[in-house]
């Protein structure tokens, strides 16, 4: 079979396949019966811990009537600063610090925001029963117990006492990054014993704006007893979740921030992933606390909300011993190649100051690891192309006969020492750093908002020129389908000049797709990140270099 017809389809399919995938493709249902009763399987359906109810009504309020309602805990460290309400005890006001919704913007990103307005999103922490008792809720007023300012250096102390004289008391502490630690405890002055739950609780009124792009997971995660499980909010509005585990963590995340949970190690607890009008990701300790009369217990639960930085998770999975929870960061199923590649551009960034320039040095050391490789490939395809006018005479000599054409074609790669595949093998080098630079520009919160040079501003967005404005020439904003900027169309040229380094295609129809493809993959990259269009276009320009070297290099004894 013809490697070039080969090459073809494959590009050209995986051209449709991005092209659909990207415009055109809804979101998929596949209905996979084997998952369905292994889901079922996980389900806890028997389990004496107490169910969790939501009944918060939702105001058509704003935000800042919201928070004026009632008193609150004003916190504040490095990172985040907010309020705590002391209805319910919840953590329901924050707002980033170092990071703005626009370039150079003085939009903080908020993320966590009252209970009773339509973008509600908050925790909460406390303890369940299935005695006759009561117990602090959504609306009741807790105390503060002496210092009313949260921050690094001075924990808040809070209490809730109901009629039957127990006292409930959380002591909230925060760190210098995101991490708070919740220590609840319950001061049973009663006369009976009672047994309490400890559970959390992360509440969303309703789903954000997502990116939908299959290469990220946005909405409820969780690592559990080692299994990573991430559910998408329209999956859980057609169906609850649950699941018993001995260790683990869960939460919510965006693209760039999360808000999770981390139960009391050694705990064995029950999560659910739940919709009733509002998101929900809730754990609940499976095993009852019992409090004998006049003693009191306490119970641990660690909250990170924060801004997915790698360095600043990574630490929390250390420090706190909470296993994969760097898995907050979507790194996907090339995680081996993924995380690396990042630890390696983080490195070239600390060094050079500017992300651009980061992956221009990365694009070199993938070429210099797989040189050797490339060096082979490339003199094999030197070799077709000397090869190409006795290729043509073969096939005109023998187009009658197709067997007695492959044998006098194999006798001739025989002879040359020519392997008329191996010039697959850049291509199938490229694709895999290809996929895994993209979903580190992607997914990793460091490459937002970092410029390079001339015009690109942000390295993790489309190059914002266009060549239907003339790059900024002519007065006019083209709509998003025509924004193919500068580094695109370089990268498309370099493209277009690497092809007509390579053997032509004999056949006329084929030459003319290939001819074509450069212009497809321009279009089809635009959108892309400018980052990896960078990547792509110093990788075609290095690839090129090494190609007409070893061409110059290369003959054979058939003319």
């Amino acid at each position: 079979m013809d490697t070039k017809n080969i090459i073809a389809a494959i590009s050209l399919s995986a051209a449709v396949i991005i092209l659909y995938g990207l415009f055109f493709a809804p979101e998929p249902r596949p209905i996979d019966q084997k998952k369905i009763i292994e889901d079922k399987n996980k389900i806890v359906q028997d389990s004496e811990a107490p169910s969790l109810e939501q009944n918060e009504e939702v105001l058509k309020i704003s935000r800042e009537e919201a928070i004026k309602e009632g008193k609150r805990i004003d916190f504040e460290n490095d990172n985040i600063k907010g309020t705590i309400s002391l209805v319910g005890g919840v953590i329901d006001d924050l707002t980033f610090k170092k990071y703005t919704g626009t370039l150079n913007g003085d939009d903080k990103i908020v993320l966590l925001h009252p209970k009773k307005i339509n973008q509600g999103y908050y925790i909460e922490t406390g303890w369940a029963t299935n005695n006759e008792i009561e117990l602090p809720d959504s609306k009741s007023l807790w105390t503060i117990q002496g210092n009313n300012k949260l921050n690094s250096n001075n924990p808040v102390t809070i209490l809730w006492t109901n009629n039957q004289g127990i006292i409930f008391e959380k002591k909230i502490s925060i760190d210098k990054q995101y991490l708070f630690t919740i220590d609840q405890k319950i001061i049973n002055n009663s006369e009976k014993t009672y047994n309490f739950y400890p559970y959390g609780q992360i509440i969303r009124n309703v789903a954000p704006e997502v990116t939908n792009f299959y290469i990220l997971h946005e909405g409820l995660l969780g690592v559990f007893d080692e299994q990573l499980v991430e559910k998408d909010y329209d999956d859980i509005e057609e169906k609850k979740y649950s699941i018993s585990a001995n260790s683990g963590w869960l939460g919510i995340t965006d693209k760039y921030w999360i808000a999770s949970l981390i139960p009391e190690k050694n705990k064995s607890f029950r999560a659910d992933f739940d919709y009733k009008n509002k998101f929900r990701a809730s754990f609940i300790e499976t095993n009852a606390i019992e409090i004998k009369a006049k003693e009191n217990k306490s119970n641990q639960i660690r909250v990170v909300v924060a801004a997915k930085e790698v360095e600043v998770i990574d630490n929390y999975a250390n420090s706190l011993n909470v296993n994969k929870f760097d898995l907050a960061i979507d790194w996907g199923w090339f995680y081996f190649i993924v995380k690396p590649l990042f630890f390696v551009i983080d490195y070239f960034f600390k060094i050079t100051g500017n992300f651009g320039i980061a992956i221009i040095l990365i694009t070199l050391c993938i070429r210099i690891a797989f040189f050797p490789l490339a060096n082979y490939s490339f003199r094999s395809m030197a070799k077709m192309k000397v090869l190409q006018p006795e290729m043509i005479r073969l096939k005109e000599l023998y187009k009658g006969d197709k067997m007695k054409l492959q044998q006098e074609m194999m006798s001739l790669y025989k002879k040359e020492k020519v392997n008329p595949a191996s010039g697959c093998l850049p291509i199938l080098i490229q694709i895999p750093f290809f996929f895994a630079i993209y979903k580190m520009l992607f997914v990793t919160i460091e490459m937002r908002h970092q410029p390079f040079f001339g015009w690109i501003h942000d390295l993790s967005e489309r190059d914002p020129t266009s060549i239907f404005n003339l790059f900024g020439l002519i007065p006019w904003d083209p709509p998003g389908f025509l924004i193919i900027g500068a580094w695109p169309i370089l990268m498309g040229i370099t493209m277009y000049v690497q092809q007509k380094l390579n053997p032509t295609p004999p056949d006329p129809v084929q030459a003319k797709i290939f001819m074509f493809f450069p212009l497809f993959l321009t279009v089809i990259l635009a959108p892309f990140p400018s980052g990896l269009v960078i990547y792509w276009t110093v990788n075609n320009i290095l690839t090129m270099a090494q190609q007409i070297v070893i061409m110059k290099k290369t003959t054979v004894k058939t003319v």
